[in-house]
């Protein structure tokens, strides 16, 4: 279970980064709500 959150956390940074996206933007894209992302990449 572990290794699933890591990976999330890497590729929603990753796109962050790469994209220069918004946290709203990066949600949408992975289907997730923008409070999750928030807590994923803090």
């Amino acid at each position: 279970m572990w290794d699933y959150l890591a990976e999330r956390v890497i590729k929603e940074g990753e796109y962050i980064i790469e994209t220069l996206s918004t946290v709203r933007a990066t949600a949408k894209y992975f289907g997730i709500s923008k409070s999750t992302v928030h807590t994923v990449v803090t």
